[in-house]
């Protein structure tokens, strides 16, 4: 690769590439030519299989969302680095089939923190380092649409991404100028650990279309809550 060629070469931080969609995000970037850093919490994990055939185009970190020091110890470690995609990728669900009555009051407060206080702090932390013109993504859920809620279920997971999407649109409110293009990507119910076996869309038909997406946002500035096709959803 030329000298030319590496300062053309994009840059995605992807937090929570362990597996599953935070994993086919770092894969479908790496096959479009970007460098990725991806996040993992442990060792071993099926990010770190992509690395023999990525070569220093991978660059693997450690980081527990949940963990405020880790955090911190990640920016200062990334101080000197520029990106132009900042895509946080976290979210749990804990007894998915219980009611709001029903549920624990730590699942509620785990579900709270992780997928949505937790995905904040990040972009909090990190947005200096996103080029002007970047992109700042948060993966979110069709599940997060209050209008939208028209069957329940899911009661617990569907209010903290809720809780996300409004946390992102207050995020937005207060820059001083969309300089970015910030995004809550629904990337639909998808064959994962979570999604589980009856979801209807596997990986492959689903995260090639939100790095589209993304990439036809990129540079357009201000907020959206988009799906995998590029549709807006209704807050």
């Amino acid at each position: 690769m030329t000298s030319s060629e590496q300062q053309k070469q994009q840059t995605a931080l992807i937090v929570g590439a362990s597996r599953g969609l935070g994993l086919a995000l770092a894969s479908e970037y790496l096959k479009r030519g970007w460098r990725v850093i991806a996040t993992v919490r442990g060792s071993g994990t099926p990010l770190h299989q992509l690395q023999p055939q990525s070569g220093d185009r991978l660059e693997i970190e450690h980081l527990d969302i949940d963990a405020t020091g880790d955090i911190e110890a990640l920016r200062q470690r990334l101080d000197d680095r520029s990106i132009d995609l900042l895509f946080v990728n976290a979210g749990i669900a804990i007894d998915s089939d219980k009611t709001i009555g029903q549920l624990g009051t730590e699942a509620f407060t785990r579900m709270m923190v992780t997928n949505a206080l937790s995905p904040m702090r990040v972009i909090e932390a990190f947005d200096s380092l996103v080029a002007p013109g970047g992109v700042i993504a948060a993966m979110s859920s069709g599940l997060a649409s209050v209008a939208n809620n028209t069957d329940g279920g899911w009661e617990g997971y569907r209010a903290s991404k809720a809780a996300l999407n409004t946390l992102m649109r207050s995020y937005a409110a207060r820059q001083p100028e969309p300089a970015r293009t910030l995004l809550l990507m629904a990337p639909g119910w998808v064959r994962t650990e979570m999604g589980g076996p009856g979801a209807t869309l596997d990986i492959s038909e689903s995260i090639p279309l939100v790095v589209d997406v993304m990439t036809a946002q990129t540079g357009r500035g201000g907020l959206k809550y988009l799906n995998r096709l590029g549709e807006t959803l209704p807050w």
